[in-house]
């Protein structure tokens, strides 16, 4: 693997939808630069840098006042690329790790005074090559006070996820709602399978974002609208949005990050529930000092 690969729209449009003051990007994510932040030598994919500068300059663009910069599989374990975010975000962002499993307390330590909330386990075997439960669950377990866990995994495995998700000692968040068909519409098979998840814990969260990869469609994604309001609206305290900027592994698609903002009020229609998905959830998550 040689050839570095762009997956970022390069003039995204400004979005039609303002945010509401304070609103959290709470899915992006950070590539080196390489030349000082190294790619993983088991990285699946090898992308141009797409540093915090350019991800400051595209929350200022889409109207957005903070980010949540989880750890991109082709850096692997070293965290340096997010924590270099982190520091240079003024205290505007917060982070999410991914970690070897057999880190230590003091190495947990260090990641939490450098702004990271939560660790990020990954089920997709395109983008890993293990992902071993019993692992991940003691991990779990040691993690400072306050963090939770991200959990990555697709639609098919998702039964076999149940008894791993129940075991987690500390909240969960479910990263692009287990990646359902979203053709299946609001009451399909995928879709109710992933209601029961969030109903057998009062402390899963879910990020109801990606329609440009889970609607095969294309804008303006109606079936991801169609799938995606209802569930905004049954579990509105326990849902968050993010660009996933800049959308790793989508070089083919290179969606328009305005566009995905535009998505926002036909899933969340009106304010208090905007306000809830984009500022008060993501706050109690990771700001929780400045949460109201």
């Amino acid at each position: 693997m040689s050839e570095r690969i762009t997956s970022w729209h390069s003039n995204p449009s400004v979005p039609a939808f303002t945010p509401p003051p304070g609103a959290v990007d709470a899915h992006c994510h950070i590539f080196g630069p390489m030349a000082e932040f190294p790619f993983s030598a088991k990285s699946k994919y090898l992308p141009e840098d797409a540093g915090p500068d350019m991800l400051f300059a595209l929350r200022d663009r889409l109207g957005f006042a903070r980010n949540v910069i989880v750890q991109a599989s082709c850096h692997g374990t070293d965290n340096a690329a997010t924590l270099n975010g982190i520091a240079k975000s003024n205290g505007k962002a917060r982070g999410v790790a991914v970690v070897d499993p057999a880190i230590s307390a003091e190495e947990l330590a260090a990641l939490d005074a450098g702004g990271m909330r939560g660790v990020r386990f990954n089920f997709l075997k395109r983008l890993v090559d293990d992902a071993p439960k019993d692992k991940f669950l003691d991990v779990a377990g040691r993690l400072p006070e306050g963090w939770h866990v991200v959990i990555y995994f697709e639609a098919d495995i998702l039964e076999e996820m149940r008894d791993f998700v129940a075991a987690i000692p500390v909240p969960v968040v479910i990263d692009h709602m287990g990646r359902p068909d979203v053709s299946q519409g609001p009451d399909g098979p995928d879709m109710r399978a992933f209601r029961s998840l969030l109903d057998s814990r009062d402390d899963i969260w879910t990020k109801v974002t990606c329609p440009d990869r889970l609607d095969a469609a294309g804008p303006p994604y109606a079936d991801f609208v169609r799938s995606v309001a209802p569930l905004v609206a049954d579990y509105a305290d326990r849902v968050l949005w993010g660009t996933d900027w800049p959308h790793p592994n989508q070089q083919d698609i290179l969606p328009d990050d305005g566009k995905l903002v535009d998505v926002i009020p036909q899933i969340a229609p009106i304010e208090e529930l905007q306000r809830k998905l984009l500022v008060d959830n993501p706050m109690r998550l990771y700001w929780p000092e400045e949460a109201a």
